[in-house]
């Protein structure tokens, strides 16, 4: 992923394309996993899975050239994959006032916003970063507001995990900006690499948690449970949902 107009000089680029590869795992592994979710919820989902994995494309992409070019589709496909999660998954209480809660105008109001910067990003490449993760930052205040409603212990975890995932890989990400000449001296080129593998895990997990955060609002006669690939018990894994239906709705 960019956001690395004026990151540390790397030595090598190879790591780079291997720390992208999580992408094209984790992708069609979870529109597989999460299948018979977005029959149920809406299969517009498929598009957040598909801009991730186009995000890897793109990442390859930029750290083989180094190119502007190349960073602001990075950039881009990332500011498309934010707004397509806006679009499906936010809750319809903050929605802006004026929108009332009806989802079809938020999309509009959220793809016009898009289509906007999209183009502003050409003309101002340098502030991308920080609006991306201005927007994170916005995402996890929602979070923060539904982990004080619910008493979920479920949701409660998975919004754990997502937060500290998410605070790990923007720490790698600040560190390889404004530590640069530290992490040179010891020799040690891995930070960015570190970035690319974290967000590509958080974000599975932040799918996770907006589709049950979603689901109290938008699917309230279904049940939705967490599970992990490749097996529960296991210590990590990646997760997904399950839906059954709610028989006493």
């Amino acid at each position: 992923m960019a956001m690395t107009h004026t990151r540390c000089p790397q030595r090598h680029h190879l790591h780079f394309q291997f720390s992208n590869v999580t992408f094209f795992i984790f992708g069609p592994l979870m529109m597989f996993l999460m299948y018979p979710y977005a029959q149920k919820r809406s299969r517009c989902i498929y598009i957040t899975w598909i801009l991730f994995m186009v995000i890897g494309l793109f990442s390859m992409y930029f750290h083989m050239t180094l190119s502007l070019l190349g960073q602001l589709l990075d950039e881009i496909a990332i500011l498309w994959l934010l707004a397509s999660s806006y679009s499906i998954w936010m809750p319809r209480c903050y929605f802006p006032t004026f929108l009332g809660e009806n989802r079809p105008r938020f999309t509009c109001l959220v793809l016009i916003t898009t289509v906007v910067s999209t183009f502003l990003s050409f003309l101002r490449p340098v502030i991308n970063a920080y609006a991306l993760n201005s927007i994170a930052v916005h995402i996890l205040y929602i979070v923060f507001q539904e982990y004080k409603k619910t008493n979920n212990e479920e949701l409660r975890h998975i919004m754990e995990v997502s937060v500290v995932l998410w605070a790990f890989a923007l720490t790698s990400w600040i560190s390889d900006r404004v530590l640069c000449s530290f992490w040179q001296w010891i020799n040690f080129f891995y930070l960015h690499s570190i970035w690319h593998v974290l967000i590509s895990i958080t974000f599975p997990y932040g799918m996770v948690t907006m589709a049950l955060v979603d689901a109290r609002y938008e699917m309230p006669g279904h049940t939705l449970k967490v599970r992990y690939w490749p097996r529960d018990t296991w210590p990590v894994g990646l997760p997904y949902v399950e839906v059954s239906d709610d028989k006493n709705c």
